[in-house]
């Protein structure tokens, strides 16, 4: 391979975007065009023949296509899945800001307390105050913008899809998933994932209102796999070839081995090295997570021994501090557990929350006793996604 500019920014070509509407003419033909919420993907490119693959996949009839302004015209496709398999490429896949845009360009792009464009504090925040996005006249403040870039696996050509969406509700969850998977996988992973537009409902005001929401879903593994670092990625290079291809068939990549699981004898050891009933208790239920020592009592079950006689070694009164048999193999994994559970509760929680994110902040230290979100545990935090999803808060905490 030749040399490369080391200070060039490299990356993927885009191939077009996946939208979740589009507009149709207003009656009023002095108003601007009106906005149409989808229930399935739109596809769009500029090069006919990707929009033409998606339809043939997807469904849909391909149509020719103006964007709003004066752009050149492109192709689209209404597609008939609300769901679209895809892969999260390596580095950081996600930019959010707030923006404000024009026929001139980007005329504003924050974080939300710098504006970057001019180097000066958030003009909205200091307008309107630190809800900004929730109080501001409609159409006045910047809009909160979140692009997702993911490779289709199911499409031509090698380059990246961009899921554009300015849902308040959709950049909390998308900025959630992305963080908890390519902070608990690595940034170089290759990560498969679903789209999936999820239709939503609430009631505010006195108002119901409808909306859909983009959720970025893990595919191929679970929870449990992602937390023990053993999720399946996709590998980067070229992978053999599948048996049917030798004999003439259609080419095709092997799929991906999973990666290797933590064993009875990983195990053991963190029993063995538990320094506390705490350490052992964690341990544990990470032990059962994987499939091992589901009962205690099987005294053919060399992960529940070392756990049971760890247990009874700790329990014992002891005037001198009780010395580990072996080195806690797992304990960087036991540590980071209870952090990433409660993250993925808290996302839970999120999900199923219908107001804004101050308002469920209030909610939750009104029922959890003045407990703030940031300081629980998963324990704490599974309490109130149960309370909340069977109705039971406190009283005012959903006013």
């Amino acid at each position: 391979m030749g040399s490369r500019i080391i200070t060039l920014q490299r990356q993927a070509r885009e191939l077009g975007r996946l939208r979740t509407g589009y507009s149709v003419p207003n009656d009023d033909p002095n108003k601007r065009p009106r906005a149409v919420r989808s229930q399935t993907w739109i596809v769009t490119s500029h090069a006919e023949h990707y929009v033409q693959a998606a339809a043939d996949i997807w469904g849909g009839q391909v149509e020719k296509w103006q964007p709003q302004g004066n752009g050149a015209a492109q192709w689209r496709v209404i597609t008939q899945t609300s769901s679209l398999d895809a892969i999260l490429p390596p580095g950081d896949p996600l930019s959010q800001a707030y923006e404000t845009w024009t026929k001139g360009g980007a005329q504003r792009r924050c974080d939300g307390m710098t504006e970057t464009l001019s180097d000066s504090p958030c003009l909205c925040r200091a307008q309107w105050g630190e809800n900004f996005h929730e109080v501001a006249p409609r159409d006045l403040a910047c809009k909160m913008t979140t692009r997702l870039n993911v490779i289709l696996p199911e499409m031509p050509d090698i380059g990246a899809w961009r899921v554009e969406t300015h849902s308040y509700h959709s950049a909390n969850e998308i900025a959630a998933a992305v963080d908890v998977l390519k902070g608990s996988i690595g940034l170089d992973a290759l990560i498969p994932v679903r789209l999936r537009i999820e239709q939503r409902t609430r009631v505010a005001q006195g108002k119901t209102k409808q909306f859909p929401v983009v959720a970025v879903e893990l595919r191929g593994s679970t929870a449990g796999q992602v937390l023990a670092g053993a999720a399946q990625t996709v590998p980067v290079g070229g992978g053999q070839l599948r048996p049917e291809v030798e004999q003439g068939g259609a080419a095709a990549l092997e799929a991906p081995r999973p990666a290797v699981k933590p064993t009875a004898e990983d195990f053991v050891a963190a029993a063995q090295g538990s320094q506390s009933l705490d350490d052992l208790s964690t341990n544990l239920a990470a032990a059962q997570h994987a499939g091992f020592a589901r009962n205690l009592q099987d005294q053919k079950d060399p992960v529940a021994v070392a756990f049971m006689r760890r247990r009874a070694e700790l329990s014992a009164p002891t005037t001198a501090p009780v010395a580990p048999t072996a080195p806690p193999r797992l304990e960087r994994v036991a540590a980071q557990q209870d952090s990433e559970d409660a993250d993925l509760v808290w996302q839970q929680i999120v999900a199923a929350w219908p107001g804004t994110t101050s308002e469920l902040n209030t909610a939750f230290a009104q029922t959890m006793s003045g407990l703030d979100p940031a300081s629980a545990g998963p324990g704490d935090l599974s309490t109130f996604l149960a309370k909340l999803r069977a109705g039971e808060l406190t009283e005012g905490a959903t006013s």
